[in-house]
């Protein structure tokens, strides 16, 4: 199916959501926008399956809003209505913003409509209160979701519309068990919708378990690439020594604007973070030992220009949506082919250009094999490039004079609490050893069992030996005296 370009006025949307949108700069429809509205606004339930970045969350959200508050035979009442999984948290405040923005001209009632994000992470309090206020969509990740609804304070008995947002990131993460108990508490008469960047077999098995009759609705033929036509990939055979200094290069990129860099784990995540703030670049890292307040603002430091870089692991990288990242870096090649998709889809997305690069180390080299068949790259084997190799100045346009480094080193976080109580540790046995050398003003004597723990004591306890050896002496005297 082709798309037209329509607006979303022509596509019958409210003129209260097509004003918001208006005011977010948004008036044309993306594909899987104008294929899905037609039918989610008349009701029916729908797949849509559409790559990372071609505007998925508006295709759900734009008839969700207008549904639930045009049924003028169950007005809205502060119990939800409508409710949004999502596989993450950064997805999570992502879609609400979504929402949020879209709904500015809406009303339940007397008051605006309210939509309400619940996710882990986060202290439960705030999230029963805005629930307990009043509630018309709520957006959620499946376990705080079900948490909630088991102690009572969420209502799953009211909710109309139904939506699974990157479904096939919930299948990665093990979350369809969740996803399941939560559908079972949900009225049977509903309109649900699920959309997927890829539809794995257990997607489908699920679509086909709560869906009546689903239309499966692509924004792009069959057969189109599976990635951005608009990005241009680059695949290098780098040494592991050498990547940071190889992704120094390509920093310095021309044109080169907000960066996402991907590795496999956390460790490697915070390292490559470290080393390039040492070199000077505007840095942040995303992985699972970061606390969820740090994730969140390195993620709005990182939509602001604040920083530039942003080094993710894919768990924590999962439903980030930013618009303007120019250059993807495969640090580390991803597991299999989907992951690299969802990888470079970060970037070359609403149509503009971008880079991805991905560095394949010796090792990796039979998986990138898989990934690259998989896809259809024609780039089995890598050319073997290092940081001064004259192809990667070439070919991604870096500047001859670029060096590792582009300024003095950037302020470091403080260390996370386990370095901090690792490094008191080693410490505190010799401080204590020093306070028991010197206790009570008195040296203590230098005997093996000097250094052991002892209870608490006072100057008659430490005198104690003293004491013993003078009670050992005293009965010896009466016996020699009676001798003589």
């Amino acid at each position: 199916m082709t798309a037209l370009n329509l607006t979303f006025a022509h596509l019958g949307v409210r003129d209260e959501i097509v004003k918001a949108l208006t005011e977010q700069g948004i008036e044309h429809a993306f594909a899987i926008q104008e294929l899905t509205l037609p039918l989610a606004l008349a009701g029916d339930d729908l797949i849509g399956q559409a790559r990372t970045g071609m505007g998925k969350t508006y295709a759900f959200g734009v008839p969700l809003l207008q549904r639930i508050t045009s049924d003028t035979d169950r007005p809205l009442s502060g119990i939800p209505r409508a409710l949004v999984v999502v596989p993450t948290r950064e997805l999570c405040l992502q879609v609400y913003g979504d929402l949020v923005a879209a709904a500015k001209y809406l009303s339940a009632e007397d008051r605006k409509l309210s939509v309400v994000s619940i996710y882990g992470g986060r202290a439960y309090e705030p999230q029963i209160e805005a629930l307990q206020a009043g509630a018309d969509v709520v957006v959620g990740t499946p376990g705080r979701l079900l948490d909630l609804a088991q102690q009572g304070h969420l209502q799953l008995g009211g909710i109309s519309v139904l939506v699974l947002d990157e479904a096939d990131e919930m299948l990665d993460l093990g979350f369809l068990p969740d996803i399941e108990r939560i559908l079972r508490q949900i009225p049977e008469q509903r309109q649900s919708m699920l959309f997927s960047a890829t539809m794995p077999d257990p997607i489908i098995t699920l679509a086909r378990s709560f869906m009546n009759q689903p239309t499966h609705i692509r924004a792009e033929a069959p057969h189109s690439s599976a990635v951005h036509s608009t990005t241009e990939q680059f695949v290098y055979r780098a040494h592991a020594l050498d990547k940071v200094e190889l992704v120094s290069r390509i920093l310095q990129a021309k044109g080169r604007g907000a960066t996402m860099i991907f590795t496999r784990t956390k460790r490697t995540a915070q390292k490559v973070s470290d080393e390039l703030a040492e070199r000077g670049f505007k840095v942040g890292a995303v992985h699972g030992d970061l606390g969820q307040a740090a994730r969140e603002k390195a993620l709005k430091s990182f939509r602001t220009g604040e920083i530039d870089v942003l080094v993710a692991t894919d768990v924590a990288a999962r439903g980030i949506d930013i618009d303007d990242v120019t250059h993807v870096i495969n640090y580390q090649i991803p597991e299999d082919e989907q992951a690299y998709v969802h990888r470079i889809g970060r970037t070359g997305r609403a149509g503009k250009d971008g880079v991805a690069i991905t560095l394949v180390d010796w090792d990796e080299l039979a998986r990138w094999e898989m990934i690259d068949k998989a896809l259809g790259l024609n780039c089995p084997h890598p050319a073997e490039t290092y940081s001064s190799s004259p192809h990667l100045y070439e070919e991604l346009e870096i500047p001859t004079d670029a060096t590792g480094t582009v300024g003095p080193a950037r302020a470091q976080k403080p260390k996370r609490s386990s370095e901090k109580t690792s490094e008191q540790s080693t410490e505190r046995p010799a401080r204590t050893r020093s306070r028991r050398r010197t206790r009570a003003g008195k040296p203590v004597s230098a005997h093996p069992d000097a250094a052991a723990p002892e209870p608490p004591s006072t100057d008659g306890q430490d005198e104690g030996a003293p004491a013993r050896r003078r009670r050992r002496r005293r009965p010896r005297k009466p016996a020699a005296a009676s001798a003589s």
